[in-house]
């Protein structure tokens, strides 16, 4: 079975990550969401609500998984027997960072890491615009799953 993680902290899930998701789901048999756990960060949503946020989106894709973790991620898939790490790229500077991980993990495993563009019309969404959105009070249902609308609060 090819199973892959898609990493993140999801503060909130946008509609680019969606994209990603449905899009990398039709790729392997199973794609585990998994929601990092990093006490440094300070999140706006808790890890309850953002997980819950990707459950309610992705309810009816039973090769959709939803869990948390800490630690590293290439840990996570060892542990977890996962080949594949699935990430996005909206632009150059997300390559560039992504680029430097992916030799990393592959250095440190056998784990391929598979990147998909987003798609253009999601490309600008990340989850700090989303974020800032919200805190300034500004209309952010454009950009995050209905998910995140209905259960914002």
């Amino acid at each position: 079975m090819n199973r892959a993680v898609f990493p993140g902290s999801f503060d909130p899930i946008t509609l680019g990550h969606s994209d990603i998701i449905e899009r990398g789901s039709k790729l392997f048999d199973e794609l585990i969401i998994a929601i990092g756990i990093n006490a440094d960060k300070k999140y706006m949503f808790s890890l309850e609500q953002r997980k819950q946020f990707i459950e309610e989106a992705f309810k009816n894709n039973p090769k959709i998984k939803v869990v948390t973790y800490s630690g590293l991620t290439i840990d996570f898939c060892k542990e977890n027997d996962v080949d594949y790490i699935l990430r996005g790229l909206r632009n150059p500077a997300d390559f560039e960072f992504e680029k430097a991980i992916a030799h990393t993990n592959r250095h440190l495993s056998s784990i391929e890491t598979v990147f998909l563009l987003t798609a253009a019309r999601t490309s600008y969404i990340s989850s700090s615009i989303v974020r800032d959105v919200i805190r300034n009070n500004g209309d952010y249902t454009k950009l995050v799953p209905k998910s995140v609308i209905v259960n914002k609060k």
